[in-house]
């Protein structure tokens, strides 16, 4: 059987290029169907303003980082187990700490047990009864800031207590693709967080503006001043508004405002 079709097959030459040459194209076409080659738009997210680009770039990564440890913390209403610790820790290592503490305020366990950074004063959270966020907390050590956020557990409907998470918030410049150019600015504290501190009083025209005021009618917008021109955005760190900045591109440029931000899947019409 094998002999006559190889037989049959080299006596019709003409017939099976064509047929070879039809089967060729039709695999073309169902394969960009099914394992389509790979293609890079170029223009999907292109940005008419080149000051949102600009920013949108640089806090975007770290953004994301944020807002992953966030989700992952708000997700566990219940008192946390040493297993869900330990992956808190192997999901994200930039974290400083984690603790749980009662109702009381009292401190029922604790990663590390000895923290390199103690608290400056007792931390204070405040929250309204049946509010699932509380208050962040920004503590300014000796040894840096630390920025704590807590996520309310309980037994059943009964409030038991909190899960307080922590880090220095300058190590979410390591998540940036250009350090320098991002500067983080905590409106309640008045105080700002740059890759390198030392450069942190060269953006003073952030801190001079009235930020509560501010964010009370805008979530975004430029600073201007001698300093030069910033364009800002503000997103949440916890359950609070932080503002990132940074020297805008072309400080001539006028800016009408943000419709839809084209990152995290969000494409523009």
């Amino acid at each position: 059987m094998l002999f006559f079709s190889v037989v049959t097959l080299s006596a019709c030459g003409p017939a099976w290029e064509s047929t070879r040459d039809i089967t060729r194209s039709t695999y073309r076409g169902t394969r960009d169907i099914i394992n389509p080659e790979p293609k890079i738009d170029v223009n999907k997210y292109k940005w008419d303003n080149p000051n949102q680009e600009k920013l949108a770039l640089l806090f975007s990564p770290v953004d994301a980082k944020v807002s992953a440890l966030m989700r992952y913390v708000g997700d566990q209403d219940m008192r946390p187990t040493p297993e869900w610790m330990e992956t808190l820790f192997l999901r994200f290592p930039w974290i400083d700490g984690v603790l749980v503490a009662d109702t009381n305020g009292d401190i029922l366990e604790r990663r590390p047990a000895v923290p390199v950074k103690r608290f400056s004063e007792p931390l204070v959270f405040e929250s309204i009864w049946r509010e699932t966020l509380v208050k962040t907390v920004v503590d300014y050590t000796e040894l840096g800031p630390e920025l704590y956020f807590g996520s309310p557990f309980y037994e059943g409907v009964e409030f038991k207590g909190l899960t307080v998470v922590s880090f220095d918030p300058r190590i979410l410049f390591s998540f940036c693709p250009d350090p320098e150019q991002l500067i983080i600015v905590d409106p309640r504290g008045k105080k700002i967080w740059t890759a390198d501190p030392a450069n942190a009083t060269q953006h003073a025209a952030l801190l001079a503006e009235p930020w509560e005021e501010v964010l009370k009618k805008k979530t975004h917008g430029t600073v201007r001043s001698s300093d030069g021109s910033y364009t800002w955005l503000v997103r949440y760190i916890g359950p609070d508004l932080f503002v990132y900045a940074t020297k805008s591109a072309q400080p001539d440029f006028e800016d009408r405002g943000i419709s839809i931000m084209p990152f995290f899947g969000l494409t523009r019409d």
